[in-house]
C-alpha cells in the first residue's frame, strides 16, 4: 500500500509507517533520477524493495494472483511431491492420470475470488450444470437479481436459499442476504 504524489517543485522526501530494510533516501533518489521524477513525496506502509517503488513510480503495472501449475507429477516420487505439496500457490496435477483436478478448480475459483449460485425454478429440480457466477465482493440476493434481469430486482419479493449461507434447508431471506458459493436460490417477485 505504497503511493507517491508528484509536486511541483521540492525535493523528493519519504515517510514510512515502517522501517525501510531494503531503500533508503539516497537509493530512492537515485531510482527517482533514472525514471526522470525530480520532485516527489512518498508514503510507504510497508517495506518495499526497489522493484516495487519502481512499480509505484510507474503506475501502469498490475499483480494479479496466479497459481502455478506443475504436470507430469505421477513421474516424481512421493518425497518430491510433499516438497511441492508446501509451496505456496502451487498445484501439482497429472493431465495423463487426471490427478488432482478437483483441487485445481478449487483454487482457481479462490483466486479468482469469485461463487457459483445455482437457480432454482419453482416447481423444479436446480440447474446444477450451469452456475451463475458473482464477484465475491456483489453476492447479495440483490446483485444476484441485477444479473439475471433488472425488472427483477425491481420486482423482488423474497427468496428461498439452500446452502451454507443460511440456517436451515430452504430459508426466506431478503435482498440483502449475502450468498456463499455454491449456493442454490429460487426468488419469488411480486405479481
Amino acid at each position: 500500500d505504497n503511493h507517491h504524489d508528484e509536486k511541483v517543485k521540492g525535493p523528493i522526501s519519504i515517510s514510512s509507517t515502517v522501517p525501510l530494510t531494503h531503500l533508503n533516501l539516497p537509493r530512492v533518489q537515485a531510482i527517482c533520477r533514472e525514471l526522470r521524477v525530480s520532485s516527489t513525496d512518498f508514503v510507504f506502509r510497508c517495506d518495499p524493495t526497489e522493484d516495487e517503488l519502481i512499480d509505484v513510480i510507474d503506475g501502469s503495472r498490475v499483480y494479479v494472483p496466479c497459481v502455478y501449475l506443475l504436470n507430469m507429477v505421477d513421474k516424481i516420487t512421493i518425497e518430491e511431491l510433499d516438497v511441492l505439496d508446501q509451496l505456496p500457490d502451487v498445484i501439482p496435477i497429472s493431465a495423463a492420470e487426471r490427478w488432482n483436478f478437483p483441487d485445481l478448480v478449487e483454487t482457481i475459483w479462490q483466486k479468482l475470488n469469485m461463487i457459483r449460485v445455482y437457480t432454482k425454478p419453482k416447481g423444479q429440480i436446480p440447474d446444477l450444470e450451469q452456475p451463475m457466477v458473482l464477484p465475491a465482493d456483489k453476492r447479495t440476493v440483490h446483485d444476484l437479481c441485477l444479473r439475471i434481469h433488472k425488472s427483477l430486482a425491481e420486482n423482488f419479493k423474497y427468496a428461498w436459499v439452500w446452502g451454507r449461507s443460511v440456517k436451515f434447508n430452504p430459508q426466506r431471506v431478503g435482498a440483502s442476504h449475502v450468498l456463499q458459493d455454491e449456493d442454490v436460490v429460487q426468488i419469488v417477485k411480486n405479481v
